[in-house]
Formats: C-alpha cells, structure tokens, sequence
C-alpha cells in the first residue's frame, strides 16, 4: 500500500525539481534547452514588411536624388506634306513632322549643360532637338558629338546650375545586384521609375536594324530586367546608392524583361577623350562584311579558317587593298584569324585609323598578300 504511494510522489518530486532546475538554468546561466526543438518566438509578420519598406525606401530615395539629372530628349523634323490616294477616299493629304516628339532620355554630367545619351537617339541630320529636364524646363541642343566606336553622343545645351549625375564604377558589379532605371519610356511618360536587378554581365549584341538606319555591335553590355522601353534609351541605369552604372541602350525584341546597358567605364572612357579633344576616339575601319568560317566547315570543304567577305564597301580600305567577294581572309597583319574567338572583330579592335596592315588573302585556290590603310569608322 505504501509502495502504492511512493511512485507518484517520486514522480511529482522529479517534474518538480526539473522545472525548477530549468528555471533557474534559464534565469541564471541563460540556458534554454527547449529553444533546440520548440521555438519560443512566433514569426514576426513584420519582418517581411519591414524589409519591403526598406527596398521601397531606396528605390525612392535614388528617384529623388537622380531624377533632377534625368532629362528627356525631344525631335522636331522639318514639316513635310505628302499626297496619298485612297481608293475609298480618294486623294489626301497626310503631314509628318513639324512637331517635337519625345524619342528618348538622357542624364545630365555637366552643371554647364552637357547632356549623355545614346547615339541612335540623335541619329537624324536636320533635326532640331531639345532637351527637357525634370521641372518642365525646354534648351535647344546646340551641338551633338556622337561617339563612332560606342552607341553614344554627347549633347550641349546652353544652361547653368545643372544637377549633374554621380557616374559610378561597373568593374564589380554582380549579378543579382539591384538597380534602377529611369527614363521616357514608350517615348510618352516621362521619369519612369523601373527596378530589377542586373541578370547577366559580359554580353555582345546588335543594336537597332537595318529598317531603323543603323546597326551597331556592342559587347561587354550588361542585361538587366529592370523594364526598359523605347523612349527609356539613353537613360540612367543606376545602383541602390543612386549613382549611374550604366546607358540604358536597347532591348531583346520578342522576349520580356530583357534589357541591356553600356557599361558606365566604357562611357567615362569615352568621356575622357571627348573632355581633353572635344570628340571622340574612331574606330579603325576595313569595310568587309564577312562570315566566319569554323573549323569543321573548312575541313568538310578543303577551304582555310578565316573570314570569308560577303559584302565590300565602296572606297573603303577592303577596296583598295584589291579584296573581292568571296576572298578569305587568313591573316591580319600577320595575325591568324583562327587564333581568335571573335575573328576579324577581336583583332582589329587594336589597331588605330591611318594604321597600315598586310592582309593574306585566300582566292580560288591561291594566296595573296595585300596592303592597305585603315581608315575611320
């Protein structure tokens, strides 16, 4: 009968000590064994807020700080009248130009009015175009040097106390790392605010089209799927502390979310040149148009790796050097074609115009050793 009685006694001693002990480890040594398998704390819903607000306050804080150097670049065309036949209608007149348009965006480097944007934006000869910064105020842009080796140009308008943009440093960036851009998109809003993050560094791609007048490669952009829209080219792509990474220059036709920049040290490179000469350095110029050849396409064709020349440019270097259509290319200045990932585009990069090189030439079978002066892009 007392045997009966001594275990929940022992047991009730036992649960007793341990919850003393452990209220006293806790008050005393701050041991919490418990805290290894049930958590004391519920999850704060106001954690994942907070952290939304803190992002909110960045992306408003670059708008504010940037926006005052973010302008919109406007066209005005000469008025033209044109007489079209309609068979329902009849004849009818239909005007074009004569009105500014919003055609793009720029930012500001300058407190003395220079202007950068991209060159394709101020592409058209006889075009008048203005300048329209943040508080609604319109310049006349009264000289445009376009960079020939770089989707760029530099404007000048005539004003002071500009905000001039901080121009930041794109040798570390990362992908995944946020920014922002700002820009006319659609050629219609202006100052949108866009965000996203950078998703890929390094990349080589084709800017514009045939149908657009103008076709540029440019590589080491950066693509980024901060929303970026016709109207937005020429405009700021920007780092969480507001200063600019990059030239927001074109988009992937047909896919989404897909945008790139120039590099912001490509354009102080640039800009360096354009400060101490007032223009910018020129690309050497051969005037081929050309297909490289890989190595399996030559052996399975008993042809030499090079470039084979689809298209010459009249008066061009190419030209008076003697190259014809289908020529291969071998050798650059001694240098083999084959030796290089991107061929004839890798090599000549490194040369200046007024440069003279050897071309060793493949045709029908037979080499040939041509000479000739690069000239300008």
């Amino acid at each position: 009968m007392k045997t009966k009685f001594i275990y929940p006694i022992l047991v009730f001693l036992i649960l007793l000590a341990s919850f003393t002990g452990g209220a006293l480890a806790d008050r005393l040594f701050v041991i919490k064994p418990l805290d290894y398998f049930i958590s004391r704390t519920a999850p704060n819903p106001q954690t994942n807020e907070r952290e939304l607000i803190k992002e909110e306050a960045v992306v408003i804080d670059v708008a504010e700080k940037v926006s005052p150097s973010v302008v919109t670049i406007s066209i005005e065309t000469p008025k033209q009248t044109f007489l079209e036949f309609d068979p329902f209608s009849g004849f009818h007149q239909r005007v074009e130009g004569g009105s500014p348009q919003d055609i793009g965006s720029g930012f500001i480097i300058s407190k003395d009015g220079l202007v950068v944007t991209n060159k394709h934006v101020v592409s058209v000869e006889g075009a008048k175009y203005k300048v329209i910064t943040a508080d609604d105020q319109e310049y006349e842009v009264v000289s445009i040097t376009r960079d020939p080796a770089n989707d760029l140009a530099v404007l000048k308008i005539d004003a002071t106390d500009l905000l001039p943009a901080e121009l930041g440093d794109s040798s570390n960036l990362k992908a995944g790392q946020f920014v922002v851009a700002i820009g006319t998109a659609l050629g219609e809003f202006r100052h949108t605010v866009t965000t996203g993050v950078i998703s890929g560094l390094g990349r080589g791609i084709t800017a514009g089209s045939v149908y657009e007048g103008y076709v540029e490669r440019l590589d080491d952009v950066i693509q980024t799927d901060a929303a970026i829209n016709p109207g937005n080219s020429g405009g700021p792509l920007l780092n969480s502390n507001g200063a600019v990474i990059g030239v927001n220059v074109a988009v992937a036709a047909g896919a989404e979310n897909i945008g790139f920049a120039i590099p912001i040290n490509i354009v102080k490179k640039g800009l360096e040149q354009f400060q101490a000469t007032g223009k910018f350095a020129t690309k050497p110029f051969l005037g081929v148009q050309y297909q490289m050849i890989s190595t399996q396409t030559a052996v399975l064709n008993n042809l030499p790796e090079g470039a084979f020349i689809i298209d010459i440019v009249p008066g061009s270097s190419a030209d008076h050097a003697g190259m014809m259509i289908n020529d291969i290319l071998v050798k650059f200045d001694g240098k083999r074609l084959a030796d290089y990932d991107d061929g004839l585009s890798e090599i000549i990069e490194d040369y200046n115009p007024g440069d003279k090189v050897s071309l060793e030439v493949w045709r029908d079978g037979e080499t040939l050793s041509l000479e000739t002066t690069l000239s300008e892009s």
